[in-house]
């Protein structure tokens, strides 16, 4: 999709947060690479953390960061699968004014393309609220890759036309 080159680039706070039992910062391979496609986009690292597969935390590690002027954009990673321990889209839930139905449908059609019908386990999705975007992708690094370089690399570019979402910041919060 076309980037109009002069258009002013607007760097996006974005938290990372990787929902995970069993991963540390030191072996947070999909949270490295997301840190690291947002960082070399020009994007701001607003915060980083990992967090057990348990709604109450999931809830208030997004609440503190929807509540933080400092922090534009929530990505998550982990969670979004079927089994019992995945609990993301559910914690999400607990905290979304509006839902972006568009951002899970494009992601598991981008995802078709490199893992076929595995695509289907995929709980991917997105929201707004109260001015912050949140989006979530499953826990591996392709799947981030997907997420990133599909969907987020473009819509979280000021740049990109014919629209994004960064335009749309400004205007999250009318009534």
């Amino acid at each position: 999709m076309p980037i109009d080159e002069a258009a002013v680039f607007l760097p996006v706070q974005i938290a990372v947060l990787t929902v995970s039992d069993t991963r540390s910062l030191a072996d947070d391979r999909s949270g490295d690479t997301l840190v690291a496609r947002l960082l070399a986009a020009g994007h701001v690292l607003a915060d980083r953390q990992i967090v057990k597969d348990d709604v109450p935390t999931i809830v208030a590690t997004l609440t503190q960061w929807i509540d933080d002027p400092s922090v534009d954009c929530i990505i998550t990673t982990g969670g979004t699968g079927v089994t019992g321990r995945d609990v993301t889209p559910e914690a999400i839930e607990q905290v979304q004014d509006k839902p972006i139905p568009g951002f899970g449908e494009l992601f598991r059609w981008l995802s078709f393309q490199t893992i076929g019908t595995s695509t289907v386990q995929s709980r991917a999705c997105a929201c707004v609220t109260r001015g912050t975007y949140i989006f979530a992708l499953p826990g591996s690094t392709g799947a981030v890759k997907d997420g990133w370089d599909g969907i987020l690399a473009s819509q979280l570019d000021s740049r990109h036309k014919p629209c994004n979402f960064v335009e749309l910041m400004p205007r999250l919060l009318e009534r």
